[in-house]
């Protein structure tokens, strides 16, 4: 028997026992936090979980797949309503959309000249434009989390892809259009800002449209067979904890999916 095999379980079992507490520390943190943030405790039990059961599956350190508890709930907790509309000569621009076409908003808005500073606590884009010299900018986006995020530098840095902003486990990427434009990239009359600032797409729709027939479907299903005594505390248990089980698989499906297109 090799006498250092028992060492090495040993230190294995130590260092995974040491993973397992910093875990705990960071998401009970984490609930404390969007807590105080005014999330609803059953959303906020569910997006912990959510994540928990992420790491678990990834195996990483909370704190460098998610970035510090207290920004995390920060951007989790959000806003509940959209952003303040600014002004039309604006040269700042703050805006979000849903990952169904936020790309595409991106790639749309960098065409008017609009380069993305960094993605904010709240998810927002927060978006300047040179007022002399205005240029056309293109974005991407990738996913960075289960410690992909050097392989994906790796990749983008080489063509000129920087790094403008993160947002849980998306990392947003943009590059001067000059690189293949030229001096064609050069704006000379971009159009105002827009009077808005938050975009849903109609695959955002269709997506809670979808959800809400599953629950209607669900909620048929235990009418017939008698699950449900009438009592509405207990419909509204049953609708909000459905509302909560149905949107965790389909968004990692829909995750999923759009990750297996890119490779």
């Amino acid at each position: 028997m090799n006498p250092d095999s028992g060492e090495t379980a040993e230190t294995a079992g130590t260092a995974e026992t040491a993973s397992g507490e910093t875990a705990r520390a960071y998401f009970d943190d984490l609930a404390v936090l969007l807590a105080e943030a005014g999330m609803p405790a059953d959303r906020a039990a569910a997006t912990v979980g959510e994540l928990a059961g992420y790491l678990a599956e990834s195996g990483g350190d909370p704190e460098e797949e998610f970035g510090p508890a207290a920004e995390l709930a920060g951007e989790l907790a959000g806003t509940s309503g959209p952003p303040a509309e600014p002004a039309a000569d604006a040269r700042t621009w703050s805006w979000t959309a849903d990952l169904f076409h936020d790309v595409k908003m991106l790639n749309e808005y960098g065409a008017q000249g609009w380069e993305v500073d960094r993605v904010d606590a709240r998810g927002l884009f927060v978006c300047a434009r040179d007022p002399e010299h205005p240029q056309q900018w293109e974005y991407s986006r990738e996913l960075v989390a289960g410690g992909r995020r050097r392989g994906v530098l790796d990749r983008l840095t080489p063509d000129g892809w920087e790094p403008c902003g993160t947002w849980v486990g998306f990392e947003y990427f943009k590059r001067p259009r000059a690189a293949s434009l030229g001096p064609a990239a050069e704006l000379t009359a971009p159009p105002q800002a827009p009077d808005r600032g938050l975009f849903l797409s109609p695959g955002f729709y269709a997506f809670v449209a979808g959800v809400l027939v599953v629950l209607a479907l669900a909620m048929a299903a235990l009418l017939r067979f008698g699950k449900l005594d009438g009592d509405m505390s207990t419909i509204l248990g049953l609708l909000s904890g459905a509302a909560v089980g149905a949107l965790i698989p389909m968004t990692a499906l829909w995750i999923a999916r759009r990750r297996d297109r890119r490779s």
